[in-house]
């Protein structure tokens, strides 16, 4: 015996004996159910994005919804939509300064970007896209800065099972991380001691008429995942604002109209993150309308805008100067009109809608000071995208049904 414990007292002894044991004991799943549950997440996370998610960013569910107005900013930073395009994003983001597009890790200290919604459709990079954004809204965090995402109508119209815009690559995209959220799924069960976890996939069809036979597991699984309370759903998109104020912004993806105003835009906020998360029966207010507020196009189409109506939106909103929104392709780039008030920044950037030169909004000095980031070429584009948007039938389905068939969406009620 060393003399470490020679003079020990007897209990002292025993206790020790009996630590030792316990430790000698082989780990189970009831020793270590929060460990093997981040560690299956954490893999699934990387199979599907190729990012490891920090521990506060890859909970199953968002994050409370924080306020729905926010204080200036030094810096404010506007990025229009994205539509899947992963190395346009990029750009964005690096054009911003927000991101090094080396090591795509936050660069923008203290900076604060809102992205105005459509993540979603029109490219097959939506998932790599969201994980991203998720992983860079911790880091950003940690910097004093944010990085806020918007619920475009894209994003809308995928939880309510409207397929309208989504691609060949979006389908495999999903269809991918099917593949591994079951997997994880699969290795979870193994463990008795783990609450079952719930399978997104039960009662969702598997079949689809009027679309081809090959895109059939695409649909199921984008249907599992974006339906209200699906995992893509609850994780990467509930938690978003449908309307935001920084300082004296205000980011919609469409529009508000006094109607809107006057119903409450934390009412909004809240009910379509009810929807989304918790499945609300109850469709929210002012978001499937034609003049919804992920849907308006009254102040962001042409330039003949009715200013005064505009005037009196922001008016009914303290301390106001301005709506930014996307939604509208903007073959000049971004502009504003209405003495500045309504500002335009989708830039049709995405390779499926427009292939537009990259470009953002940067507004500081306390809100007076507002201009454009420009990506260095030229603007050889603004031709192939009017001739684009002059094609029929670019809906995304249009490459997906048969080809005797007429049916242009897959719109089944949730």
């Amino acid at each position: 015996m060393s003399n470490k414990y020679k003079n020990k007292p007897h209990k002292e002894m025993t206790n020790l004996q009996s630590n030792q044991t316990k430790s000698m004991e082989p780990l189970t799943c009831a020793s270590l159910p929060h460990s093997l549950s981040a560690f299956v997440d954490a893999f699934v996370d990387f199979s599907v994005g190729g990012l490891f998610l920090p521990p506060s960013a890859s909970s199953a569910t968002s994050p409370s919804l924080p306020p729905s107005r926010l204080p200036p900013a030094s810096r404010l930073v506007a990025i229009g939509d994205l539509h899947g395009d992963f190395h346009k994003t990029i750009q964005s983001l690096s054009l911003a300064g927000l991101v090094d597009p080396a090591s795509l890790r936050w660069i923008g200290g203290s900076s604060v970007a809102v992205q105005v919604g459509d993540v979603l459709d029109r490219g097959g990079d939506e998932l790599r896209i969201l994980y991203l954004i998720r992983r860079l809204q911790a880091e950003a965090e940690r910097s004093g800065g944010r990085l806020m995402m918007l619920n475009g109508n894209h994003e809308t119209m995928n939880v309510a099972r409207n397929f309208r815009y989504i691609t060949p690559a979006g389908l495999e995209e999903f269809k991918n991380w099917a593949k591994w959220y079951r997997a994880g799924l699969a290795m979870k069960q193994l463990c008795p001691d783990l609450p079952r976890p719930k399978d997104p996939f039960k009662g969702v069809p598997k079949s689809f008429p009027g679309v081809k036979p090959e895109y059939w597991d695409g649909f199921h699984a984008r249907i599992a995942a974006l339906q209200p309370a699906g995992p893509i759903t609850t994780r990467f998109l509930s938690g978003n604002h449908t309307i935001l104020i920084v300082g004296d912004s205000v980011f919609v993806h469409g529009g508000l109209l006094r109607k809107h105003v006057e119903y409450g835009l934390d009412r909004i906020n809240r009910d379509v993150r009810s929807w989304m998360a918790v499945n609300e029966p109850k469709l929210p207010m002012f978001v499937f309308d034609r003049d919804a507020v992920v849907w308006l196009r009254a102040f962001s189409d042409g330039f003949n805008c009715d200013c005064t109506q505009l005037q009196e939106v922001l008016s009914l909103i303290p301390g106001a100067r301005r709506m930014v929104m996307g939604h509208t392709i903007q073959t000049e780039g971004i502009n504003a009109v209405c003495g500045d008030q309504a500002v335009r920044v989708d830039v049709g950037l995405s390779k499926g809608c427009g292939d537009g030169v990259p470009e953002v909004l940067e507004i500081t000095g306390g809100g007076k000071e507002v201009r454009i980031l420009t990506a260095s070429w030229n603007r050889v584009y603004e031709g192939r995208k009017q001739a684009w948007e002059r094609k029929e039938n670019v809906e995304g389905l249009a490459w997906l049904v048969r080809e005797s068939s007429r049916v242009k969406g897959v719109e089944t009620k949730a």
